[in-house]
C-alpha cells in the first residue's frame, strides 16, 4: 500500500479531491450516510470529514457506486466501444462485463482483439468473457472458430474475467469433451451460462460442470431454482428481450444478493431514450424494490459475482467510480466519476473518441452468387412456420396452410406469413436456408441485415422475391448493414462496415438513422408488438433459443436440437 494514501486516509495530508455533503448510498450497510468522500489516485481513501485540494459541495445530492452491466454484447449497439462508452457512461454505467462472441463469430480471435483494443481507448472498464461457443452450434456456418487453445491463450490477457455464455447446453449435458475442455480452462474464473428452460436434474448437471450464472430466465420460478442451486441470475432488460419485471416476482430479501442486472442486447436509441443499467434500477424501484437493494443489484452484486476487486462500492480501497443524482426513486445521473475523474455531466460525455479500424474486421460480406435462389418448393400446403412471440427471442413452432402455385410457395397477404432466408456470407459456400415466419407484419417490401445471431450470416425477410433480391444486392454493395426495400426501391439503409455488425459512425448519427428506419418499418406494417423490429429479425437465426429457428443450413427445431423439413405431413391439421 502506498504510504501517501495512508496519510491522506488519516487526514495527515489533504486529498486530491473531496466530495463534500453527499448522501452516500452504502451498499454494504444498506444505509444512507451524509459524509465526505476523499479521493486520491483514483481510489476512495476515506469516508468522514476531509479537506481536499479540490472540493466539490454536492449539497445533499445522493452518491452511489458506478453501475456495472453484468452481461452485454457491445456489438449489439452497432457502435464500436468508444462510441458505446459515450452513451452509457452518462447513464451511470462505469464498468461492463462484455461477451464479444458476435464479432468472434465473424472474425474469430482477431475480432476479439479488435474489440479489446478499441475498449482501451475509453475510460470505461471493459472486462471480457472469452466466447465459449463460436460457432454457437454445428448447425450453422460462422465466420471463424474459437478453440480451447485460443481460450487458453486469451485467458492470459488483461481484463479477461472468464468464459462467455455456454449456449450449447446439450453438449454440456452429454459430456462433450470439447465444451468441457473450454470450461475446465476457465475453472478458476467465472463461467457464464445460457440455459433457457433447463430445470431439475439437467440444471443440476449444468451447474455441476462449473457454470455460475444465467441471464436467460424468463420466469420467476426459473430464477428461484437457479438461486437455490447457487447460481447468480442476471435480470435482463434489453431492446427486444425484457425479462426483468417478470423475474422480480422471485425477488426476496434473502435472495437478492444473488441477483444482478444486465442489458445483453440494447440498441443505442433505446439507451439514450430509456437509460442503460439505471433503467434496470428504476424499473425495479417502480416495481416495489427498495432503491438501495436495486442499487446493490447494479453494483456490489455484480462485482462480487465477477470477482472484480475494488468495484461496486464506495469505501476505502474501492475505485472512485461514482454517480451523483437528485432523486433516489428515479435515478438520472447528474455527474459520473470514473476513478476520480468526471467523465460525464448532465447527460453528456466529457471525453473524446477516435475511429477504430482493423483490416481483419472489414470487407466481410462474401456471397457466392449474385442472384440467390429464394424459391420454396412445396408438394402440398402444410408447412412448419416460425411464430413470433412479442418482445422475446423465443419463438413457437406452428403448422399453417399456405398458398402453393405450380409447386412453389406464394405469398398471401391475408396470412401474415413472410418468406425468410438466411444466406451464408463468410466463406462463399452458397448455403441458403429458407423458411416462413408469421406475425412480423411487413408488407410490400423486404428487410435484409448482416446482423443475425449468432453466426451473423445475411438474413432477409420479405413478401416478394424481387424486393428481397434488391435488399441482398444492396447489402453486398455497402459491405454489411441493414437495408429496407419497398416497392422495388431502397428506402433506407445503415452501413455497418465493421464485421457487418458495427460502424465507426458517431452514436448520434446511428441513433437518428435507426429511428428513421424504425419509422419506415412501421409504415410498412411491421407490428408495434415488436418493440425493436431489427432485433426481432436478428433473433430468428439464434439457434440456441427455443423453439424454432432458421440457419443457412435449414429449419431447426431447438427443442429437438435437430433440423426439420419445412413441409409437414398432410392431415396433421
Amino acid at each position: 500500500m502506498n504510504i501517501d494514501l495512508i496519510k491522506v486516509a488519516r487526514k495527515i495530508e489533504k486529498a486530491a479531491l473531496v466530495l463534500k455533503n453527499g448522501r452516500i448510498v452504502n451498499v454494504f450497510s444498506g444505509l444512507i450516510e451524509t459524509k465526505d468522500i476523499a479521493v486520491e489516485d483514483g481510489l476512495v481513501v476515506g469516508i468522514g470529514e476531509y479537506e481536499g485540494y479540490e472540493e466539490m459541495d454536492l449539497m445533499g445530492k445522493y452518491v452511489a457506486p458506478g453501475f456495472i452491466d453484468g452481461h452485454v454484447h457491445i456489438e449489439s449497439s452497432m457502435l464500436t466501444p468508444p462510441e458505446f462508452a459515450k452513451i452509457i457512461m452518462p447513464k451511470g454505467t462505469t464498468s461492463i462485463i462484455a461477451d464479444p462472441h458476435e464479432i468472434a463469430n465473424v472474425n474469430g480471435v482477431e475480432g476479439i482483439r479488435f474489440l479489446m483494443d478499441a475498449a482501451k481507448a475509453t475510460p470505461l472498464d471493459v472486462f471480457m468473457m472469452i466466447p465459449s461457443c463460436v460457432p454457437a452450434t454445428i448447425f450453422e456456418t460462422s465466420g471463424d472458430v474459437i478453440t480451447a487453445n485460443d481460450i487458453g491463450k486469451m485467458k492470459l490477457l488483461d481484463n479477461v474475467s472468464g468464459l462467455g455464455e455456454v449456449m450449447n447446453y446439450p453438449d454440456v449435458l452429454s459430456g462433450d469433451p470439447t465444451i468441457h475442455e473450454k470450461i475446465s480452462i476457465m475453472q478458476d474464473r467465472n463461467v457464464d451460462g445460457h440455459a433457457p428452460g433447463l430445470t431439475g436434474p439437467d440444471l443440476n448437471a449444468y451447474i455441476l460442470s462449473g457454470i455460475k450464472t444465467d441471464h436467460e430466465c424468463t420466469t420467476y420460478q426459473e430464477l428461484e431454482e437457479r438461486v437455490a442451486r447457487g447460481m447468480y441470475v442476471l435480470l435482463r432488460e434489453g431492446s427486444h428481450t425484457r425479462n426483468e419485471k417478470a423475474l422480480l416476482q422471485g425477488y426476496t430479501l434473502d435472495n437478492h444478493r444473488r441477483l444482478v442486472f444486465c442489458t445483453d442486447d440494447k440498441h443505442p436509441e433505446d439507451i439514450v431514450r430509456e437509460g442503460h443499467i439505471n433503467y434496470n434500477v428504476n424499473l425495479a424501484i417502480k416495481n416495489g424494490i427498495s432503491p438501495i437493494m436495486a442499487i446493490r443489484m447494479a453494483t456490489i452484486n455484480t462485482a462480487e459475482c465477477y470477482k472484480l476487486k475494488g468495484y461496486g462500492g464506495i469505501a476505502p480501497g474501492y475505485f472512485a467510480d461514482m454517480i451523483v443524482f437528485d432523486n433516489l426513486n428515479q435515478i438520472e445521473p447528474e455527474m459520473v466519476f470514473k476513478k476520480g475523474q468526471i467523465v460525464a455531466n448532465n447527460g453528456k460525455a466529457l471525453f473524446d473518441t477516435k475511429i477504430m479500424l482493423n483490416g481483419f474486421v472489414t470487407k466481410t460480406v462474401k456471397i457466392k452468387n449474385s442472384i440467390i435462389n429464394l424459391n420454396i418448393s412445396l408438394n402440398h400446403n402444410l408447412v412448419n412456420v416460425i411464430d413470433l412471440i412479442p418482445n422475446n427471442a423465443t419463438t413457437k413452432k406452428s403448422i399453417a396452410k399456405v398458398k402453393v402455385e405450380q409447386g412453389l410457395y406464394v405469398n398471401n397477404p391475408n396470412d401474415d406469413i413472410l418468406k425468410l432466408a438466411v444466406i451464408e456470407r463468410h466463406h462463399y459456400s452458397g448455403n441458403v436456408g429458407l423458411g416462413l415466419v408469421r406475425g412480423y407484419g411487413l408488407t410490400n417490401g423486404a428487410i435484409a441485415m448482416t446482423i443475425s445471431h449468432d453466426s451473423h450470416n445475411l438474413i432477409v425477410l420479405g413478401d416478394n422475391d424481387s424486393d428481397m433480391q434488391l435488399a441482398i444486392e444492396t447489402i453486398k454493395k455497402i459491405d454489411g448493414g441493414i437495408v429496407i426495400v419497398r416497392h422495388h426501391e431502397v428506402i433506407e439503409y445503415l452501413s455497418l462496415e465493421v464485421g457487418g455488425i458495427m460502424t465507426n459512425a458517431k452514436a448520434e448519427i446511428v441513433i437518428r438513422k435507426l429511428n428513421d428506419m424504425v419509422s419506415v418499418t412501421r409504415k410498412m406494417g411491421v407490428k408495434t408488438i415488436h418493440e425493436d423490429p431489427f432485433l426481432s429479425l436478428a433473433f430468428l437465426s439464434l439457434m440456441v433459443i427455443p423453439e424454432i429457428k432458421l440457419s443457412d443450413k435449414g429449419l431447426f427445431d431447438v427443442t429437438k436440437f435437430a433440423f426439420i423439413p419445412l413441409e409437414v405431413e398432410e392431415g396433421l391439421i
